[in-house]
């Protein structure tokens, strides 16, 4: 899945976090604290962020030729 640029269930923009999120999260730091320091406060957008699987690598294996 890619990251929508606004929240489901909100509309906040989110999609300008993911690239730092990901890359914190990935250097070991936990999501509680990346997210905070993000300032992602509503439950909605948090699990936006937590519930996001990054699949591009994945799918485009597939791709038609």
């Amino acid at each position: 899945m890619i990251i929508p640029i606004r929240c489901f269930s909100c509309g906040k923009p989110i999609a300008q976090l993911w690239e730092e999120y990901k890359e914190r999260v990935e250097k070991g730091e936990k999501a509680k604290n990346v997210l905070d320091d993000l300032k992602v406060d509503r439950y909605c957008c948090r699990g936006v962020f937590l519930g996001n699987i990054d699949m591009i690598e994945e799918l485009s294996d597939f791709k038609k030729v």
